[in-house]
Formats: structure tokens, sequence, C-alpha cells
């Protein structure tokens, strides 16, 4: 699947289930399955009810599993996310 940039001229190709080498069970829905893995892929965050559909949740984690692996692959560090913490003076 193609994708653009938002409307920059860069166009790069993200790669399917099947490119990444991840098998679809067979009780899954492939559609869902497939645009749960584009979404995060996109960098998208699940937040609407067909996100929370089973076929799409575990697309969804395939995708941010290949990532995770990518990144180690290249060598790519990933910090774990930082809490704010209020502190109030007395």
């Amino acid at each position: 699947m193609e994708y653009t940039n938002r409307g920059k001229h860069m166009r790069y190709t993200l790669p399917t289930p099947e490119d990444a080498g991840v098998k679809i069970p067979p009780d899954l829905r492939e559609d869902r399955f497939c645009a749960g893995f584009e979404h995060a892929l996109k960098g998208g965050q699940l937040s609407s009810a067909e996100c929370l559909r089973r076929s799409f949740r575990l697309g969804y984690r395939a995708a941010k599993l290949y990532l995770r692996e990518r990144h180690k692959q290249q060598g790519i560090l990933s910090f774990p996310i930082q809490g704010r913490l209020r502190i109030r003076a007395i």
C-alpha cells in the first residue's frame, strides 16, 4: 500500500502483514486485521469503536510488535514514556 506524507511529495510504501511475515489467523477477518495493521504503521491510536474489534486490535498489536523488532534491528532506542509529576510547594 502506498502512503503519502500529508501533502508532501515523499512517497513510501507500508508493508502488508504478508510482507512483514505475519500470518493472519483463520478465525479473524482479514480486512479488519489488515486495517489495524496499517493504522498502527501510520501511527494511529485505538480511539474509535471500530478499533475495539478483535481482528483490528490483533492487527494493530502485530504491527506494533513488528515496528519494535524493526527498531531493534536498526539500533533505534525507544525510551519509556515520561509521566507528568505535579509538585506543590506548601
